[in-house]
């Protein structure tokens, strides 16, 4: 049975923490839970989940972004099918930091693109998706080009809270093939290995 715990309470446990770092290093397993059931809950109620913090354009970026990181392969599911858009925005919604960088992240983009390709992320070409992504992907870049600082920080960011949303859904728990704590009546040992 699940404790009564309020919405806000599970939220601001979730977003405890450093903003340097991914959240899976100080989110609780059970706050994880409890979120993945409330997004669970709106979605099977309302058929679909309505951003709490992000505009529609910027939550269809977050969605293509996510999905730009971890993408759907043939063993499992990606970021998207996993809830991980879901599961940033609904922390988001509730941590000032987080939507410091990641709302501020979403218009450096945007405003990047438009002002290097004279449009916005989602309406460019593939390629020059790619090649922004590729700029922002490595802190070096920002070295060299001071105006890439806090898009590189914005995709740090990003690319270690989807991985914590992707990880601690079923998908990702899966993917990893993690079986929870189970009881050994024995121990095998490490298996033999061949001598050379």
């Amino acid at each position: 049975m699940i404790p009564a715990v309020s919405r806000r309470e599970v939220l601001k446990s979730l977003a405890i923490g450093s903003a340097a770092t991914s959240i899976l290093r100080v989110i609780p397993a059970e706050a994880a839970r409890h979120a993945r059931q409330m997004i669970a809950a709106e979605k099977s109620a309302s058929k679909s989940y309505a951003p709490k913090f992000f505009s529609v354009h910027q939550y269809k970026t977050l969605q293509a972004l996510c999905q730009s990181i971890i993408p759907a392969d043939k063993d499992a599911g990606g970021a998207i099918e996993a809830g991980a858009p879901e599961f940033i925005d609904l922390l988001t919604s509730e941590n000032p930091e987080y939507q410091l960088i990641l709302g501020g992240g979403l218009v450096w983009l945007d405003s990047t693109c438009s002002d290097r390709y004279a449009k916005v992320y989602l309406e460019c070409a593939p390629e020059q998706q790619t090649e922004i992504l590729d700029k922002i992907a490595y802190r070096r870049n920002a070295v060299t080009d001071g105006a890439l600082g806090q898009g590189v920080e914005f995709f740090s960011f990003l690319r270690n809270i989807t991985a914590d949303g992707f990880f601690t859904s079923e998908i990702g728990i899966k993917y990893l093939g993690y079986i929870g704590s189970t009881f050994l009546h024995e121990f095998p040992g490490c298996p033999a290995v061949a001598e050379t």
